[in-house]
């Protein structure tokens, strides 16, 4: 097997793991890991091959949340249904941008979001919440208003925007963590599906990269929710840990997508 199809495995792997842990955030390392570590020349071909790539390894690991009751479905979808509209406009401008400014833009927002990972205080959340014909008047603008603006940017930076879903969710219903993590993964289907066919319509998806990256992703998204049981109440303290991350290869990113424009 070549090597690239091998760190395709491996960084599929990681990703996979993290969205069966934590819901999202393994999507936002599927770019780096791509043009970085995988060695895949250009950005726009990288976030097309992730967007389709964790697109599927979020639906398998959707299926094992599902089993376990962890999704609020109505709300799950009606998020979701606004994102798609977002992902779309978002994905269309992406591709008008110059690859290695995306990139930057990219790792600034990542350095953003793990501050903010790392500082928030987790909370029980309303396990009730439900979007029903009472519930709506109240739910609904939330839902369609947070929707859209979290698919808008996980079209334009091409993630699947879990790392943004969950909170975005919380935000709009009050639904406690473990549900927003489940119904997050609706979310990050639709929204890596509809980003990777706005790509696939330009030819910037490598499929054989797809399929190895897809392959590592199911094996560590079993591994990640195994995991998730057993470390459930620590899950303060992986966030942190996975903040930590998020910011050092956010930091990475920005540092080398600089250095680029210097050397130019």
């Amino acid at each position: 097997m070549p090597l690239q199809d091998i760190l395709a495995t491996f960084s599929g792997s990681l990703v996979g793991f993290v969205l069966g842990l934590i819901g999202g955030g393994g999507s936002i390392l599927a770019v780096p890991l791509l043009v970085y570590l995988v060695g895949v020349s250009s950005p726009h071909i990288a976030i097309g091959t992730s967007a389709v790539a964790v697109a599927l390894s979020a639906l398998a690991n959707l299926i094992g949340h599902a089993r376990q009751g962890n999704v609020k479905w109505r709300c799950a979808l009606v998020f979701a249904a606004a994102g798609v509209v977002g992902a779309a406009l978002g994905s269309t401008l992406g591709k008008q941008f110059d690859g290695q400014k995306l990139l930057v833009l990219f790792g600034a927002l990542m350095i953003v979001i793990a501050g903010l990972m790392f500082w928030k205080k987790s909370s029980d959340g309303n396990i009730e919440v439900r979007l029903n014909r009472a519930t709506a008047p109240a739910l609904l603008p939330h839902l369609l208003g947070y929707g859209v603006g979290v698919g808008a940017l996980s079209g334009f930076f091409g993630i699947g925007g879990g790392f943004l879903v969950v909170p975005g969710l919380i935000a709009a219903t009050d639904m406690p963590l473990i549900f927003a993590i489940g119904s997050s993964l609706v979310s990050v289907s639709a929204f890596g599906f509809t980003t990777a066919g706005n790509y696939a319509l330009s030819g910037m998806i490598d499929w054989r990269l797809v399929a190895f990256f897809i392959l590592g992703g199911v094996a560590g998204g079993l591994l990640g929710r195994q995991l998730a049981g057993v470390l459930a109440p620590r899950k303060q303290l992986l966030s942190q840990v996975f903040a930590a991350v998020v910011a050092a290869v956010g930091l990475y990113i920005v540092w080398r997508g600089t250095a680029a424009f210097t050397m130019s």
